[in-house]
């Protein structure tokens, strides 16, 4: 069965949803998913692990393992101080573990401690040179470390990859836009004509090009998602983009409206819930610049 709330063009105030203090307008229609709750099965895997944990004789590259998959179980569910202490508790005993240095440094990135998070995605690499997730997060890294050609020079390797995913497309184009908007806005047109096909993400790079308005994407979304995790995940993901687009268009009043929305739907492992965390974050810290 499908969960979803449709509601018309409104304004949404604030102080009854989103935490601001002054009124703020959503110019579409707006869908909202029932929040993501912590499952079952990852409370269970959680407390399993933890057992396992505690198990005899492990050696250090099984306790490796097992502070490795709780921490992604943390991370799933929001955990994130908790995620975090069990990937260096993973390094600590497997020093050579890609993974965790990869996972560790979107960590240090959402904090902001950007050289510390360049180390760790580059000793991810230097232990798995191909590990183009590593490439994504260190270019994810760059652009909010305010280097944005060395960004899309690792979101580049990331999209090669994968031409066809819209997603890594928009990355990638969100990088280029912070060197020459015109040139970026050209790349993303040859992506869609070569690669663009009827998958409703493509369609977040349409309202990019202007050939589709919020409002058709966000009723697509209602309308063809099978369930609410699927709603919530895709409406994390667009909510994101959409929050981009209307910061690139000097529109930072209604950019915050739509993190706060990707951020509403509890998708926590999403790359885009992650960075509409430090959206805000950043948002904050350019209000108030002596806090």
């Amino acid at each position: 069965m499908n969960h979803r709330l449709m509601l018309g063009p409104l304004v949404l105030f604030s102080c009854l949803l989103l935490g601001c203090s002054a009124p703020q307008v959503v110019k579409s229609t707006l869908v909202l998913p029932i929040p993501m709750q912590v499952s079952y099965e990852s409370e269970l895997g959680i407390a399993r692990l933890g057992q396992m944990l505690n198990s005899p004789g492990l050696t250090p590259q099984q306790r490796a393992e097992l502070f490795f998959q709780r921490g992604v179980i943390f991370d799933r569910v929001g955990l994130r101080a908790m995620a975090r202490l069990d990937f260096n508790r993973a390094l600590r005993e497997r020093p050579d573990f890609a993974d965790a240095y990869n996972l560790n440094g979107v960590y240090l990135t959402q904090n902001q401690e950007f050289d510390e998070a360049y180390e760790s995605f580059d000793s991810a690499l230097e232990l798995a040179p191909d590990y183009t997730y590593a490439n994504l997060n260190r270019g994810i890294a760059l652009y909010y470390g305010g280097r944005p050609e060395l960004a899309a020079v690792d979101l580049k390797v990331f999209l090669d990859e994968e031409p066809t995913d819209p997603y890594r497309v928009l990355l990638w184009y969100l990088a280029l836009q912070k060197i020459d908007a015109k040139s970026a806005l050209k790349s993303l047109q040859s992506y869609q004509v070569q690669y663009g096909n009827y998958d409703w993400s493509w369609d977040i790079v349409n309202v990019y090009l202007g050939t589709v308005d919020e409002e058709q994407l966000l009723n697509r979304i209602s309308e063809e998602s099978a369930d609410n995790q699927e709603l919530a995940e895709r409406l994390c993901e667009t909510y994101f983009y959409l929050a981009k687009r209307a910061q690139h268009n000097g529109d930072q009043q209604q950019a915050e409206v739509y993190f706060k929305l990707a951020i509403a739907t509890n998708v926590y492992d999403f790359v885009e819930h992650r960075y509409s965390l430090l959206e805000l974050d950043l948002a904050a810290e350019a209000a108030n610049p002596t806090r």
